[in-house]
């Protein structure tokens, strides 16, 4: 399906979302259980700021894996077993904040991407479990702070990435963009990054990465800083690029 016709999916699900303030409490299947696609979980569990592009989020997500992977949402934290993850190609943190995970989720979650299991972070997932160590290897880098919603330059590294290579370079585009704790460049591959000089006082000195993924053990972990908007979910470049990471999370496409 093309990514306009699903931006338009996207808004027409958002406005049956848009009542839709309280957490999930069980596993939502958004769509028909389809044969053998792929099963991907979307958690959007906050205990800090909720973002109120999450219900967009979640039916981007739904559109974009017509026909490639089977949808399934929740907020439960009692989700997070090695059974039920077992059935997952890939793990979605859409937008996370806080501490969202138990101690035996978080163990069963680590066991899962070193495993061999897919891990999305988009946006806020780098505003999520600052006490965990092991999660700030896998989201790459925490949250520091953010501009405002304006338009900035996102600068594509390397146009044969998977993710980046189908978005217009330079991309020119509104959100309200992340600064990070630490630069993840030694430890990922950058796919994007920001003209820092439009950054104020979310400027990281010069280099700054917004989109990268790297290897976690045997799994692969993908993170886009882009997303705080609900226009980004309506957004046709945005969501090549976020069902390009979700793609390469689940092994439906290889590297690059």
């Amino acid at each position: 399906m093309p990514v306009v016709a699903l931006a338009a999916m996207v808004v027409g699900a958002w406005w049956l979302h848009a009542a839709w303030r309280k957490p999930a409490i069980i596993v939502q299947a958004l769509q028909p259980q389809a044969g053998n696609l792929p099963r991907v979980l979307v958690f959007t569990r906050t205990l800090g700021y909720r973002h109120r592009s999450i219900p967009a989020g979640v039916a981007a997500v739904q559109a974009l894996g017509e026909g490639q992977w089977h949808t399934e949402h929740t907020e439960d934290p009692e989700w997070f077993t090695p059974e039920r993850l077992s059935d997952c190609r890939a793990v979605i943190f859409l937008s996370t904040t806080g501490n969202v995970l138990r101690p035996d989720g978080q163990r069963a979650l680590q066991s899962y991407v070193e495993g061999g299991g897919g891990w999305v972070g988009v946006h806020a997932a780098a505003d999520t479990e600052y006490e965990w160590p092991w999660y700030g290897e896998l989201v790459g880098a925490w949250f520091r702070n953010h501009t405002d919603v304006i338009e900035a330059e996102v600068r594509v590294e390397d146009r044969q990435v998977l993710g980046v290579r189908e978005l217009p370079n330079p991309w020119r585009r509104r959100d309200e963009w992340y600064a990070f704790r630490t630069n993840p460049r030694p430890r990922t591959l950058v796919m994007a990054s920001l003209d820092d000089s439009a950054m104020g006082a979310a400027s990281m000195g010069g280099d700054h990465p917004i989109a990268w993924r790297h290897g976690v053990g045997l799994g692969r972990a993908w993170y886009t800083g882009m997303g705080h908007t609900i226009e980004s979910f309506q957004e046709p470049a945005f969501l090549q690029h976020l069902q390009a990471g979700i793609r390469w999370a689940c092994g439906l496409e290889q590297a690059p």
